[in-house]
């Protein structure tokens, strides 16, 4: 046992498993910036930015493609005058539009038109060519399943960051 002068909260006893949480931690953060890079670097977005196809990703998964602005702020990386930016140039482009939320009088919403679902599986085609490319090329299935149940027992242990298109099933595109 290592003693890293962390108790664990329940027994008061030093916890075994800091410095591997840790080195865990730093392993998984590195790899995703190395695959967000690579992702990045992919002539895959066409005319839009990886910000905006994540957008549009997330509006595609919530029901009706439709989320309040806070809401879609939550299902993506974006800060909110990052995200209220970016959403005006996606209208401007006819792929969201903005409106009222029944019964809500202050209310907005931000919806995916016809054109923004289609340019969003357009896109999400070819960037599951390049997931499979860089994740299935790395990883068998048996690993690729493992590293899922991993990722979601992480983000299911994180109970007060909820997602708010959460959709059990569905493919990452």
């Amino acid at each position: 046992m290592v003693d890293d002068g962390v108790a664990d909260d329940r027994t008061g006893q030093p916890r075994a498993d800091v410095r591997l949480a840790a080195e865990a931690w730093e392993s998984l953060f590195r790899a995703q910036v190395a695959l967000m890079r690579r992702f990045q670097a992919d002539d895959v977005w066409g005319d839009l930015s990886i910000q905006e196809y994540d957008v549009l990703f997330t509006l595609a998964r919530a029901p009706e493609g439709t989320l309040r602005p806070r809401d879609l702020g939550e299902g993506s990386l974006l800060t909110q005058p990052s995200l209220s930016r970016l959403v005006d140039r996606l209208e401007a482009a006819g792929l969201v539009t903005r409106a009222p939320v029944a019964g809500d009088r202050r209310g907005r919403a931000v919806r995916l038109t016809d054109a923004g679902r289609a340019a969003q599986r357009e896109i999400g085609r070819r960037h599951v060519r390049s997931i499979d490319h860089l994740v299935g090329g790395a990883l068998d299935a048996d690993e690729l399943t493992t590293l899922r149940r991993l990722c979601d027992k992480l983000r299911a242990a994180q109970p007060h960051l909820v997602d708010p298109v959460a959709a059990p099933g569905r493919a990452g595109t």
